[in-house]
């Protein structure tokens, strides 16, 4: 079982920065992906990926946050980051963490954590 605890969401004026932090605990034999989504009210996506990680290092963002966001993974902490940078009014959204156990199929979700662009 896989538990994942996201933080470091707020408010914070457009331009700015945050730094998401999603903890995990438990671990995955086999290959994985480490996601970030966002929602946003009334979207029509459940949720939106944002960037993800594979096992082998391989990272692959959104065309809307290419160049302002960064994903890393602190291994020996077992923290995956979301560096925003740049951010924008329309960055406004629950921002999410997911696992994704390739082999077993399962995926594991966050509860969540808020980021507020607003002047």
């Amino acid at each position: 079982q896989v538990q994942l605890v996201e933080s470091g969401g707020g408010l914070v004026q457009p331009g700015g920065s945050l730094r998401l932090s999603c903890a995990t605990s438990g671990n995955i034999s086999g290959p994985y992906l480490l996601n970030w989504f966002r929602q946003t009210p009334g979207q029509r996506k459940l949720h939106e990926l944002v960037a993800f990680m594979s096992s082998r290092g391989a990272v692959h963002y959104a065309d809307f946050v290419k160049g302002r966001f960064t994903i890393s993974l602190d291994a020996a902490k077992k923290t995956l980051y979301l560096q925003m940078n740049g951010l924008k009014p329309e960055d406004t959204a629950g921002y999410y963490c997911m696992v994704h156990d390739v082999w077993r199929g399962v995926d594991y979700w966050g509860q969540g954590t808020q980021v507020t662009v607003s002047s």
